[in-house]
């Protein structure tokens, strides 16, 4: 009693029925790379956007710091130029009536010492 065996290799008829399955699995395997490849395509363009988006707000922060450091380093000059004025004012005033001056000081130190009571 001789015992054939078959096998897909010895009959086309049994692997052509599993190749629409295969097929079916391959096309759809295929069909979720190219989305995964589409979604990962418009993902890349939007960070790509969000990147340069962050930059140019990165960007016009730090020139409006350089600017702010350029205007604050200005201030201690202008304030000692003030300052100047101020004192070369009193000066003069003092030099101009030194008795009204003294008067005028010792007056407000008293209020200032009533109100210190209070």
């Amino acid at each position: 009693m001789e015992r054939s065996s078959t096998t897909t290799m010895d009959n086309p008829g049994y692997g052509d029925a599993a190749n629409p399955v295969k097929a079916k699995v391959e096309d759809a395997a295929r069909a979720a790379h190219r989305a995964t490849d589409s979604v990962a395509d418009k993902t890349a363009a939007q960070v790509d956007h969000l990147s340069g988006t962050a930059h140019r707000a990165i960007d016009n922060a730090a020139a409006a710091a350089t600017s702010a450091a350029g205007w604050a380093s200005t201030i201690p000059a202008q304030a000692g130029q003030v300052q100047a004025r101020l004192t070369e004012s009193a000066c003069a005033s003092i030099r101009a009536r030194p008795l009204a001056t003294v008067t005028g000081a010792l007056f407000i130190g008293y209020l200032l010492g009533r109100l210190a009571r209070l």
